[in-house]
């Protein structure tokens, strides 16, 4: 059995995303909701602001992790009157 998670509280089908896409978004009222093609999740249809949100915390994470790399790397002192 082939089983996928969903992880969306709204499902449409494909049908249904056809016939009003922008229904479609607005029943996820903000939050993604998940493309269904013969019930298994396709892919999730994402609005713009929590797509933005979203690769907000992708840079966030990246930006953690570079830091979190240079932590005991070698220090240089440097003046602001040198900025």
């Amino acid at each position: 059995m082939d089983t996928k998670e969903i992880l969306s509280n709204i499902s449409v089908s494909v049908t249904e995303l056809k016939k009003n896409p922008m229904a479609a978004v607005k029943a996820g009222e903000g939050f993604p909701v998940v493309v269904l093609n013969h019930n298994k999740p396709a892919f999730y249809c994402v609005p713009t602001e929590a797509y933005e949100a979203l690769i907000d915390k992708l840079e966030d994470v990246e930006l953690n992790q570079i830091s979190d790399a240079r932590v005991g790397q070698k220090k240089i002192k440097v003046s602001l009157d040198d900025l």
